[in-house]
């Protein structure tokens, strides 16, 4: 009688010894732990106890985990992706088209950029986050208004965003983004003048920047480089004019930490540690907006 490839036993063949569900004709005594299969020597594959089949290999069923659970994963855990860019591109584009909707329409600017408490005589209205706007702590990581804001901001972005998405993953790697961000953004609207606008990305840059000298620590590469870029940064945001040095503060310290949980969180409790860090930072964040708003109203 005819069996289907895979079933657990196959036709005995020889001395009376079944034949591998791979190779027919092929006797063998050794069977699959997981799935009992009959497995040739070239099929075996070596577990903890005793030998697998490749198919209870392949889809992990031979671990015990799920499939995703064999994936070759990055140096803080993530999955490891064919585009390691996918994120970064994502945000470039997004960067972008708010760029361009910004310059055809100031309103937008307006109604979106980081203003702590103010009366807008254009609109005849109080606007800012402490009146209840806290969309803006986000939306303001988004806005530029000139061409050579958004250009430095974006290659910051393209430039250190690529080492970082390929070792945390997209998920570490995005969260890491949005949470140095907000941080600059609180930092700005806690110490900054309630009256005074803000906006660009360059908070989000300066995490990135933060958690590159942490990442290249944590590689044993070569710091000067990183150290003498980071020291320019520096040396920029509080000699120029016009520069919201709060904002590119509260990333760096926001990205620094997280890059910190993420890297040299241990392996039995790195989940615990990494969401426990952005959790942290989050928390940190609120609290500062929180108490802010509090002295505003």
């Amino acid at each position: 009688m005819d069996q289907p490839p895979g079933s657990p036993d196959q036709p005995a063949v020889g001395n009376g010894l079944p034949s591998c569900y791979r190779h027919p004709g092929r006797e063998t005594g050794i069977r699959c732990t997981r799935c009992e299969r009959p497995i040739c020597t070239d099929c075996m594959v070596s577990a903890s106890v005793g030998f697998q089949c490749p198919d209870c290999v392949r889809t992990g069923s031979g671990t015990g985990h799920a499939p995703a659970a064999s994936r070759p994963r990055t140096l803080a855990g993530g999955t490891i992706a064919a585009d390691p860019r996918l994120i970064i591109k994502i945000l470039l584009a997004i960067n972008v088209a708010v760029f361009i909707a910004g310059r055809a329409a100031d309103q937008l600017v307006r109604d979106l950029d980081l203003i702590g408490l103010a009366y807008n005589p254009v609109d005849n209205e109080i606007v800012g986050v402490a009146d209840g706007q806290w969309y803006r702590l986000v939306t303001a990581m988004f806005l530029h208004q000139e061409v050579w804001h958004i250009g430095f901001n974006m290659l910051g972005l393209w430039w250190l965003g690529a080492p970082l998405e390929a070792a945390l993953g997209r998920a570490r790697f995005l969260a890491l983004y949005v949470l140095s961000g907000l941080a600059g953004s609180a930092l700005t609207y806690l110490i900054a003048d309630a009256n005074q606008p803000s906006l660009g990305a360059s908070g989000a840059i300066f995490g990135l920047l933060g958690a590159t000298v942490v990442l290249m620590r944590r590689m044993n590469y070569d710091m000067k480089p990183v150290l003498v870029l980071l020291a320019l940064n520096l040396l920029f945001t509080f000699t120029m004019s016009n520069i919201a040095w709060e904002a590119h503060v509260g990333g760096l310290v926001a990205g620094t930490a997280i890059a910190v949980g993420m890297v040299h969180a241990p392996r039995e409790r790195r989940a615990l540690v990494q969401y426990g860090t952005c959790g942290l930072v989050l928390l940190v964040t609120v609290g500062l907006v929180l108490a802010r708003t509090a002295a505003l109203t």
